[in-house]
């Protein structure tokens, strides 16, 4: 699977619906930037699509989910914990295997942070922390990306850098976005979100920056 057609999408908070019911259809080849104010509902979607296709996804949520005490590599790895049996996960602990640790110093190469492998990931800065989050949804190598603000810590050559990343090593993408000239240039279609409903759901080429704008 490297689509899904999700429908009668709805969350609720304290007895008020923030989400749908919405239905989102996203074609292979798609790279959704999900864009709209903040409290628009856009990190809800993201958890919400994540929970349907779990597996078949690689997330980057906007709180990072990592363990403080656990060096990067440890980190990077669990994207692919429940791949292994868990006799493997215990070994990589203590000793890892060579052909991971490749793989993972590799992708904190094309990151930027190859010398941060065995920091714990507590003393590293917030921009580095996401990058973390970002090498362990690489790691994972599904189908889909769900990205809930990736680049939010980021300078400007970096989040160039990153979404460049992501846009050619997953095919399939959902990625929510504040910055509307990033939701341009590397995403393909545009899905707005407006007290929780879809506003807007156009291919990127037919809209201007004008367009989306009128969202927040």
């Amino acid at each position: 699977m490297a689509g899904f057609d999700l429908s009668g999408l709805t969350a609720s908070f304290g007895g008020e619906r923030v989400i749908g019911p919405l239905t989102l259809t996203v074609k292979e080849g798609d790279q959704v930037a999900l864009v709209g104010k903040s409290g628009a509902g856009k990190s809800t979607l993201i958890r919400l699509i994540h929970k349907r296709v779990d597996r078949e996804s690689s997330l980057v949520p906007q709180e990072l989910g990592l363990v403080n005490a656990l060096p990067v590599f440890h980190n990077v790895f669990m994207g692919q914990l429940d791949k292994h049996a868990t006799w493997y996960n215990t070994v990589t602990l203590i000793r890892p295997f060579k052909q991971d640790r490749k793989q993972i110093s590799e992708l904190l190469d094309a990151l930027r942070m190859s010398e941060k492998l065995w920091i714990p990931t507590a003393s590293l800065s917030g921009g580095q922390r996401q990058r973390v989050a970002i090498a362990r949804a690489l790691y994972r190598n599904a189908p889909v990306l769900l990205a809930d603000e990736p680049i939010s810590a980021l300078d400007g050559p970096m989040a160039h850098h990153v979404m460049k990343l992501l846009k050619d090593r997953f095919k399939t993408s959902v990625i929510a976005l504040h910055d509307v000239d990033m939701a341009m240039k590397y995403c393909n279609r545009i899905v707005g979100i407006q007290d929780g409903q879809v506003a807007l759901d156009e291919p990127t080429e037919r809209l201007t920056a004008a367009d989306i704008m009128s969202l927040y």
